[in-house]
């Protein structure tokens, strides 16, 4: 017999866990089924995100800056002390441990707001019916159905034929994250946010770096005055980032990997002790639906929503990963409060044109809105202001005075179109350009907002008055 609820979510991710809980706040019957498990072959909350994405990176980001820090600049503030050295298993236990305190937080979360939790796999039949498999696929531990059902799959790493994973010596993002000690010798496939981060990490504590990246320019997602800028200072971090460079082949011999791509230069070949697989990801859509289900999919195996993530199947929602737009985090959540929130018969909506993105190396990168490139391919007239970090005072008595922030208004209305930084904490900063686009705002409401003295936000602040050539502390 099939138990019944208001809603069945489907993925326990930042996208699905924060829809069952905002059914439940509405007062929806829910039932949340995920099938991750942790080493220890136990639930584990959260998806890629919490689990081996987005919060362990994080972690290894951390600790490997402040071992940098320890190593590099403690001296320039007056402060000596002995040579650094890292311990592998202290950082990964460090790791662990605040996985599992988030992961076991939101379990703790949906049993707070009376979701029902269901640890297996899901396969969703038609009539809205969802049949829970053990993790192996045979025995179906339970069966549910609901007036509504959200998809929340996420997603899970690309794979290369030409570089087949072996989870020893040829890893992927996941396998990146475990190590049990720095590589001398690393090689990255694919020079984005992944690449760029994992490959921080590593550099860091030790490893020669190379980023193979088959685009003909860095970081095209980026304004590209920002990009260029990020290339230089990645460069001179020692990150090796070859452009234009296409994998042929990656073969273990030994306890190597041999790598040979191919440049503007012919074939090159280059020896590493690990190789990461970094080359974007693909929703989970295709272990989803039962034989008889149909829903219209693309021909990337995204699951074809509206603008408010119903799915062809009316009742049934999908968010995050599984559909069309970023895949990030924070744009799967306030999808999974969208959907609630319209299933209990409310008006809400997401703006897709204010989602951040960020890349979180040092300095990192974030930014909102268009690029001046975007604009120009769509022949926007802009104004644009930008401000150099090395005239912060904040930045300069931080020691990090590296990067630029960067406002493009539309030239006629001043309406604020896109805010790009790279410098220190860009990932906070970034919130409140956010704010003020969400808000409608014009570079000139910026320029006559009062910001405190010295922080890092002054900078917002000076390129604003840029884009109408009246910074204070830079020459206009």
């Amino acid at each position: 017999m099939n138990k019944k609820y208001d809603v069945v979510v489907i993925g326990a991710g930042p996208a699905g866990y924060v829809a069952a809980i905002r059914c439940s706040q509405l007062g929806l019957s829910v039932a949340c089924v995920d099938e991750w498990h942790n080493h220890q072959g136990e639930s584990s909350l959260g998806g890629t995100c919490l689990n081996v994405g987005c919060i362990p990176s994080k972690a290894l980001l951390e600790s490997s800056h402040l071992f940098s820090v320890s190593q590099n600049e403690f001296s320039d503030h007056g402060i000596t002390v002995g040579k650094a050295k890292i311990d592998v298993s202290v950082m990964m236990a460090r790791k662990d441990k605040v996985v599992g305190d988030l992961t076991n937080g939101i379990k703790a979360l949906l049993k707070a707001n009376k979701v029902d939790f269901i640890h297996g796999h899901a396969r969703l039949s038609q009539g809205k019916k969802v049949k829970v498999h053990e993790r192996d696929g045979k025995k179906i531990v339970e069966r549910l159905e609901a007036e509504n059902i959200i998809l929340a799959a996420g997603s899970s790493s690309v794979h290369l034929d030409q570089a087949p994973l072996d989870q020893k010596y040829i890893v992927d993002s996941t396998g990146a994250l475990e190590f049990d000690a720095v590589p001398k010798r690393l090689g990255i496939i694919g020079a984005g946010a992944i690449g760029l981060e994992l490959g921080s990490v590593w550099s860091r504590l030790g490893s020669e770096v190379v980023l193979i990246e088959a685009m003909d320019e860095f970081l095209t997602i980026a304004d590209q005055q920002i990009a260029r800028a990020a290339f230089r200072s990645y460069k001179n971090q020692g990150l090796d980032i070859r452009i234009n460079a296409r994998l042929v082949s990656a073969m273990v011999k030994g306890k190597e990997v041999q790598v040979t791509y191919e440049d503007t230069r012919g074939a090159q070949k280059v020896v590493f002790d690990k190789l990461i697989v970094a080359v974007g990801r693909k929703p989970n859509s295709d272990t989803m639906f039962g034989d008889e289900m149909e829903l219209a999919i693309d021909e990337r195996s995204f699951v074809h929503v509206n603008k408010h993530c119903e799915t062809s199947v009316p009742g049934i929602y999908a968010i995050g990963d599984i559909v069309r737009g970023p895949m990030l985090a924070h744009k799967g959540s306030e999808e999974g409060m969208m959907v609630a929130e319209r299933i209990a018969g409310q008006s809400s909506s997401i703006n897709y044109d204010h989602i951040p993105s960020v890349i979180y190396t040092q300095p990192e990168i974030s930014w909102v809105g268009k690029n001046e490139q975007a604009c120009e391919a769509e022949g926007i007239p802009v104004n644009i202001g930008v401000f150099p970090m090395a005239a912060s005072g904040r930045a300069r008595a931080m020691g990090l005075s590296e990067g630029l922030v960067k406002i493009i208004a539309h030239k006629e209305t001043d309406r604020v179109l896109g805010v790009h930084i790279f410098s220190v904490q860009a990932s906070e900063l970034i919130a409140q350009a956010v704010t003020a686009m969400e808000l409608e705002a014009s570079a000139e409401d910026i320029a006559m907002t009062i910001f405190a003295h010295p922080t890092l936000a002054e900078s917002i602040h000076e390129a604003a008055l840029a884009v109408d050539k009246r910074a204070i502390h830079i020459k206009n």
